[in-house]
């Protein structure tokens, strides 16, 4: 990369700039196609890994690509009992001894920025209840393989204003792609996400909406997404937002007002009949497991800048 993130934290979207994400994802698209040509570059580096919450897709990208780059990964969990058997700040001045980066996914994302406070090798967010950056990387790699460019992309999410939407708004902002995010009353994005892409969008040209109206946000646009409507933690209220987000189901119909070459994205795990039908995220439309493929490819590039 002609940009250094060596030493750095990743912690949201808002801590790489334009430039370096694209930078990023030429890197993650060389390795996409020679993964060997790199096979040695993390050779005798270690990746510590935390996790609080259940995980598939983050779990095996991270640890496959630390191997696939010649280093090698911990899974710490759930011995270190982050923050109770041990205080964060004794986990940090350990860990940072013997490893050369923490990937956490964690709920409270003050976890992450206390780690990076008292660390002095990267932290890596690997999910938190604000933010999900590798997840959105790995989206906006997607839509740039299927799509061709980002730059003026009509991108729409329809569902939850949560930490899978903050990060779309980080990225959207950067990236100027124009993006519109369509939820219940009293589920938008936190104010401070908005403000900040809002912000950033008058420097890129993004456009970037919150409206309460799905079809408005999916008329003409090139990519539908949508996400859980009860993330990990809230299955307490999963019935109550069932019935406030029926409206919201990306179905046939719904999908249907869209541009005909649209393409239907989730994060995953989908709950299909929920906020996806299954005619949607199983049609030939859907580029759902490319998505969770690029997770490996888009980190392994990071891990890469970051590590090294």
């Amino acid at each position: 990369m002609r940009t250094s993130l060596s030493g750095r934290d990743f912690l949201s979207m808002r801590d790489l700039s334009r430039d370096e994400i694209g930078e990023l994802f030429e890197r993650a698209l060389l390795m996409k196609a020679d993964p060997l040509k790199f096979s040695t570059s993390l050779r005798g580096r270690t990746l510590a890994m935390i996790f609080e919450k259940p995980s598939l897709r983050t779990r095996v990208s991270f640890d496959v690509g630390v191997n696939q780059l010649g280093g090698h990964a911990i899974d710490l969990s759930p011995d270190i009992s982050l923050g109770r058997r041990e205080s964060m700040l004794d986990v940090a001045k350990n860990l940072e001894r013997m490893v050369q980066a923490i990937m956490i996914r964690t709920y409270a994302h003050d976890n992450v920025v206390q780690m990076a406070e008292f660390a002095s090798i990267p932290i890596i967010n690997g999910l938190t209840d604000f933010s999900h950056p590798c997840q959105a990387l790995a989206d906006y790699l997607t839509m740039l393989e299927v799509k061709g460019q980002l730059a003026g992309l009509r991108v729409a999410y329809v569902g939850d204003g949560n930490n899978v939407a903050h990060s779309l708004l980080f990225g959207a902002a950067q990236l100027g792609v124009h993006l519109t995010v369509a939820t219940p009353p009293g589920y938008e994005p936190a104010d401070e996400v908005t403000a900040w892409a809002a912000e950033e969008a008058t420097r890129t040209g993004a456009v970037c909406r919150v409206v309460h109206d799905p079809m408005e946000a999916v008329r003409d646009a090139a990519v539908v997404y949508t996400d859980v409507w009860a993330s990990m933690g809230q299955e307490a209220e999963a019935d109550a937002r069932r019935r406030v987000f029926l409206p919201f189901q990306v179905n046939a119909a719904l999908f249907g007002h869209a541009s005909p070459n649209a393409i239907f994205m989730h994060c995953l795990p989908a709950h299909r009949g929920d906020e996806v039908t299954s005619e949607v995220i199983d049609s030939d439309r859907s580029v759902v497991y490319r998505q969770a493929e690029n997770r490996l490819h888009v980190q392994k590039a990071l891990m890469f800048g970051l590590m090294r």
